[in-house]
C-alpha cells in the first residue's frame, strides 16, 4: 500500500446541505478502506457534517480545517474544509432553499479552484438540487455545466460508469428536440475521442467502443430519419481512421446488452435518457416490499476536463434526507474512481 502522503488528495463536495449529501459523505468516509486509496477532504460545512454524523449514529470525529494542509487524513476523522456558509439553525432537510443552493454552489466553486491551483489532485461531488442553485442565482443545468464554465472547457462529456458498464453522452441536459439537433459529426467524433482517452486512463489498453444510433433501427436507410447516415456514420469512420476501435451506429435496443456481455468497453449515446435509463437499470435496485433502494450504484464522470471530477449517480433524495438511512454506495465508488483517475 502507498504511504498516506503519496495518495491522491481528493476534495469531496458536501452537496446540498438539505439533501443526503452530508450523510453519504460521512458514511463513505466511515469506511477505513477509503484511506488506503486516497486522502479525502470534505469541502463543506463542519457543523452540518457534525449534524449528519449525529443523526446517522456514526463514531467519527470532525476536524474543521481552514486550509487543505490542516487535514489529518486518518480513519475515524472527517477532515472538513469548513466554509462556514450554512448555519445549522438555518438547515432545512427535505427542502429547496436558496440559502442551501448558495452553499452547495460555493462548495463546488472552491473545490474546482483548489484543483486548478494544484492544491488537490481531484474532485468528487455530492448531489445538488438544480432548483436550489438556480434559486440562489446560479443558472446552470447541473454540475457538468458548472465544471465546463469554471475550467474554461468546451469539449467535455458525461460518462456513467457501473463496473464494466460505461455510457458517454453526446448531449445531456437539453430538450429532446435540441438533443436531436446536436447530433453532428464533429460532436459525435469528439465524444468518441474523449471516451477512448478516458478508457485508456482506466488501464484498458485497446478500448472497444460502440456508438448507438439516434433513430429506431438506425434510421432504416432513411425511412426513420437520416442523422445516423449523415452524421453518426461519418464520425465513426473518422474515429476508425484515427486508429480507434469503434463500431456504429448500432441499434440502441441491443447495443447495451452487447456491452453488458463483454463485447464493448463503452457505448457512446446520443442523449440523456438513452444512456441514463440502461445505466440506472443496471446500477439501481428498488424493492417495493420495503419501499427502499437496496442498491444505488454507479459513478458520473465528467471527461475532457483539465481536472478530475467524479460524482454520485443519483440526486439529493429529499424524501429520506436527515433520517440516517441513505446508502453511500455510489459515493464510495465515485471516490475510488477519482482516486484511480488522479494517479
Amino acid at each position: 500500500m502507498k504511504q498516506t502522503s503519496t495518495l491522491p488528495l481528493l476534495g469531496i463536495t458536501m452537496g446540498d446541505p438539505g439533501g443526503i449529501g452530508p450523510e453519504i459523505c460521512a458514511k463513505a468516509l466511515g469506511d477505513a478502506g477509503i484511506y488506503s486509496v486516497c486522502r479525502p477532504l470534505i469541502v463543506g460545512d463542519a457543523a452540518v457534517m457534525a449534524d449528519a454524523v449525529k443523526f446517522s449514529n456514526l463514531n467519527l470525529t470532525i476536524n474543521a480545517c481552514r486550509q487543505v494542509t490542516d487535514g489529518r487524513f486518518k480513519p475515524g476523522t472527517l477532515d472538513v474544509l469548513d466554509l462556514m456558509n450554512m448555519p445549522v439553525a438555518d438547515l432545512r432537510h427535505k427542502t429547496v432553499t436558496a440559502e442551501q443552493g448558495q452553499a452547495a454552489f460555493e462548495y463546488i466553486d472552491r473545490a474546482i479552484s483548489l484543483a486548478l491551483a494544484g492544491e488537490i489532485d481531484g474532485t468528487v461531488t455530492g448531489p445538488i438540487n438544480k432548483a436550489a442553485i438556480n434559486a440562489a442565482g446560479f443558472h446552470y443545468a447541473g454540475h457538468t455545466e458548472i465544471y465546463g464554465e469554471k475550467t474554461g472547457t468546451t469539449d467535455f462529456a458525461m460518462m456513467l460508469v457501473d463496473g464494466n458498464f460505461r455510457v458517454t453522452h453526446v448531449s445531456t441536459h437539453v430538450s429532446l428536440r435540441e438533443a436531436c439537433e446536436r447530433v453532428k459529426k464533429e460532436r459525435v467524433l469528439k465524444v468518441i475521442q474523449l471516451t477512448h482517452s478516458t478508457l485508456k486512463g482506466l488501464d484498458i489498453t485497446t478500448p472497444r467502443i460502440a456508438v448507438a444510433g439516434l433513430n429506431p433501427h438506425c434510421g432504416e436507410g432513411g425511412l426513420f430519419g437520416n442523422e445516423d447516415d449523415t452524421e453518426i456514420t461519418p464520425a465513426v469512420e473518422a474515429g476508425r481512421a484515427a486508429g480507434i476501435r469503434v463500431e456504429g451506429p448500432l441499434p440502441a435496443d441491443t447495443v447495451f446488452s452487447k456491452m453488458k456481455g463483454g463485447m464493448y468497453d463503452a457505448v457512446v449515446v446520443m442523449y440523456h435518457d438513452q444512456g441514463h435509463i440502461p445505466a440506472k437499470l443496471v446500477g439501481f435496485q428498488y424493492d417495493d416490499g420495503t419501499g427502499t433502494w437496496s442498491q444505488m450504484a454507479g459513478v458520473n464522470v465528467t471527461i475532457g476536463l483539465p481536472i478530475v471530477r467524479t460524482s454520485v449517480d443519483h440526486g439529493t433524495a429529499f424524501d429520506k434526507a436527515g433520517e440516517g438511512r441513505a446508502t453511500p454506495q455510489s459515493m464510495v465508488e465515485a471516490i475510488k474512481m477519482a482516486a484511480k483517475l488522479s494517479r
